[in-house]
């Protein structure tokens, strides 16, 4: 009997992250400054687990996703969604403090 191995925390988050911002795999790697011809590839390979990406990789592809690198790693869904909602409610935040 095969067992079917988890995905890790990161693989998973990066997959829900590029879904709900409705970008394709390649034009992931492509805004994060991956190689157009490896783009796709290398983030398909971070999503199913197979490569873990670099922490300067990571950080792009949060920063293309518009979510801080914790996101990707935080073991919990709770805390998760909380790293999120934080990260929004500073851009509020900045943006109000911003106005005459």
């Amino acid at each position: 009997m095969t067992e079917k191995r988890q995905l890790p925390v990161y693989s998973r988050r990066l997959r829900e992250a590029r879904e709900v911002c409705g970008i394709s795999q390649r034009n992931l790697g492509i805004d994060a400054g991956l190689d157009d011809f490896v783009a796709s590839t290398r983030v398909n390979r971070y999503e199913t687990g197979v490569h873990q990406p670099d922490l300067q990789t990571m950080q792009q592809l949060a920063k293309v996703l518009d979510l801080p690198v914790a996101y990707f790693y935080a073991e919990d869904d709770e805390l998760a969604q909380l790293i999120k909602d934080f990260k929004g409610s500073g851009k509020r935040k900045r943006s109000r403090a911003k106005q005459p």
